[in-house]
């Protein structure tokens, strides 16, 4: 049921009639590159010896890594910069996005969000909580964001 309902909250599956493909960990460089492009400096390493990843976590870090980059540009102010680490584990892919800006507001990280915001980090949450994941995000001792996630390679029971 979430998954359908992240087909039709994004609409993220169709594209003029036809299915895209999903994004993949792979292309989480590419996102980098374009939010370099864009103005926002984000340093990108992995750690680990990268491997294919089930489907649904590969879409997921993907997501994450998307959200947390957004985010940064739309509440860490005009000169944040962020990084990216993936972390290859032998049971699972740790994410961790952090950035050095101002941060955002207590209520879109607590409870959900408020006013119609704060649905990007919900929707990390559920992204998330579908592979069995564990995702934490808030401020970052000193300023600027932080979302980490550890999400595994084999199915919650």
């Amino acid at each position: 049921m979430r998954r359908l309902l992240g087909v039709l909250r994004t609409g993220e599956h169709q594209e003029a009639g036809e299915y895209v493909p999903q994004p993949d960990v792979r292309q989480i460089e590419d996102l980098v590159e374009q939010c370099r492009e864009a103005g926002l400096p984000v340093d990108f390493r992995i750690e680990g010896t990268p491997r294919p990843l089930p489907s649904g976590v590969e879409l997921t870090a993907y997501r994450i890594v998307q959200e947390a980059l957004t985010n940064t540009r739309k509440h860490g102010g005009p000169n944040a910069g962020a990084s990216v680490r993936l972390v290859y584990f032998d049971d699972g892919l740790g994410l961790l996005v952090e950035d050095d800006g101002k941060g955002a507001p207590h209520e879109l990280y607590e409870e959900g969000g408020f006013d119609g915001q704060g649905h990007g980090l919900i929707g990390m949450r559920e992204r998330v909580g579908m592979v069995g994941g564990t995702l934490d995000a808030g401020p970052r001792p000193g300023g600027g964001f932080r979302i980490s996630a550890l999400l595994p390679l084999k199915p919650a029971h």
